[in-house]
């Protein structure tokens, strides 16, 4: 259960970082907060290679299916969250997460295709009970604005959720295809290199797209450096527990457990910041708990 553990330790990795990303919103635009993930997590995860070398483990031979596959994965992740921050602005915060937590519809759809690799019936019943609490906790519990959110058809808010869902679905499946084209039996080092380089490529492009676009953004990112270089951290985390259990497990499962940073994100904000919930907020992570907890046991 290597991959359960991977993915909780990167669901807590992914909620402490969102709650420390707040502090570079206003002072950085959406494509250099992106560039500090990757930026500060790429050295980090090649020192983590590095490491592996040292004590003597086999480090894998890189093909061109595996880059492909691994460029593949990191591009759609960026695409993923320029299309997520895209929605926030087109309609609000509900809608855009609703549409974009498809992704676990997605990875599973996509995953059965690409990899072979379908999702036992049970488990699409864990997938829906987890997509409803997420809904709950979205709207926090306004059947209007659930309703609002539902009769979106045709809303460009609600497209490019679905796009974010989208780009977060296809680097998922990717990661897992390019980690499985690499010749060890050592799931920790498949995890790791294909980690590194897909950051590695990511840093490279984003900063090419900074440089072109936003030269400013290498000053901001400066001023905050503490901040960012936290965020990189904690980003370079979540990423390898995520990339650990997906070369272990089904991308899919991995996704739907990764839900549960929704309910430690509403526990933070509870007990930590001390918000006020609701009820119908409780009945939404109590949701996102038993839909994960049916796609473990139906895996």
């Amino acid at each position: 259960m290597l991959w359960l553990v991977a993915t909780l330790i990167a669901a807590v990795f992914q909620t402490v970082r969102t709650a420390m990303q707040q502090h570079l919103r206003d002072a950085l635009s959406p494509n250099a907060a992106g560039f500090v993930r990757y930026s500060f997590g790429a050295p980090i995860a090649l020192a983590a290679v590095a490491v592996l070398w040292r004590t003597g483990t086999p480090l894998p031979s890189l093909s061109p299916g595996f880059l492909w596959r691994v460029a593949l994965g990191g591009f759609s992740q960026i695409v993923g969250t320029e299309m997520l921050i895209r929605s926030f602005r087109l309609r609000d915060f509900a809608i855009g997460t609703t549409y974009a937590k498809t992704e676990t519809a997605q990875v599973a759809a996509l995953s059965a295709v690409a990899l072979g690799e379908p999702l036992a019936g049970p488990a699409w019943f864990g997938v829906a009970i987890c997509f409803a609490g997420v809904a709950v906790l979205a709207c926090r519990g306004s059947l209007s604005r659930l309703g609002e959110v539902l009769r979106a058809k045709g809303d460009r808010a609600m497209w490019t959720g679905l796009a974010a869902g989208a780009g977060f679905a296809t680097a998922a499946v990717y990661i897992r295809a390019a980690s499985s084209t690499l010749g060890t039996d050592h799931p920790i080092a498949r995890a790791l290199v294909t980690l590194a380089v897909m950051n590695t490529l990511q840093a490279t492009a984003n900063s090419a797209w900074l440089a072109w676009r936003e030269p400013g953004a290498f000053r901001a990112i400066g001023r905050v450096w503490r901040s960012s270089a936290t965020v990189g951290v904690l980003s370079v985390g979540g990423s390898a527990g995520f990339a650990i259990a997906m070369t272990l497990h089904n991308a899919a499962v991995v996704r739907t457990v990764g839900q549960v940073d929704l309910v430690l994100a509403f526990l933070a904000g509870r007990f930590v910041f001390r918000e006020v919930r609701l009820m119908s907020e409780y009945v939404g992570s109590l949701l996102v708990v038993l839909g994960v907890v049916a796609v473990v046991v139906a895996s």
